[in-house]
């Protein structure tokens, strides 16, 4: 695995430090008037969520690893172990439910979810950008209403509450943004 200097050090970067896998979410890089410049990195633990804050000096060596991405397809859930199949070798596996976070109630049958490895070991998931999803519950259209910038909240079938606009109404599919867990669009 590369070793970096401490100053090369990005947002984004899994690094292997104090035994364990971390992934370097805000780095500031800081010049004091008396000694030497630092990097002050605030890193999140990828198998148990801790967050860290480190400085690294540009001297300091860090191992930087890299996770192999693969396109995963989900087929099932039970005991809150998500079974993925590899759309490539179609093995399948399972990974803890937990790993998507908030975005677990926008996983849906068949959906391709990318998993990221560290050896045999999932430490992360991602779903689609964009998941079309059907509104259960919302307050109805009002006419003449849709020239102000309002929104009024709606279930989804999978239980999530979003804000809508108010030309949208009860039965209608929309697209969802699943990064910001926002409305999107009609679908």
């Amino acid at each position: 695995m590369p070793k970096i200097n401490g100053n090369e050090i990005r947002p984004g970067n899994v690094l292997e430090h104090d035994g364990g896998l971390w992934a370097a979410v805000k780095v500031d890089h800081v010049k004091p008037g008396k000694g030497g410049a630092f990097a002050q990195v605030e890193m999140k633990n990828l198998r148990d969520g801790r967050k860290l804050n480190e400085r690294f000096r540009s001297a300091d060596k860090v191992e930087r690893v890299r996770l192999e991405q693969k396109d995963m397809q989900f087929l099932y859930e039970s005991d809150g172990l998500l079974n993925i199949m590899d759309t490539e070798t179609y093995e399948q596996v399972t990974i803890p439910a937990d790993i998507l976070g908030e975005r677990r109630p926008f996983l849906q049958d068949g959906m391709t979810i990318v998993v990221e490895f560290y050896e045999e070991e999932a430490l992360n998931a991602t779903l689609p950008q964009k998941v079309i999803c059907k509104i259960v519950e919302t307050e109805p259209v009002v006419k003449g209403q849709t020239a102000a910038n309002s929104f009024k909240p709606a279930t989804l079938d999978n239980g999530v509450r979003v804000m809508v606009p108010p030309f949208v109404g009860t039965d209608e599919d929309i697209v969802v943004n699943t990064e910001t867990m926002e409305y999107s669009e009609r679908a």
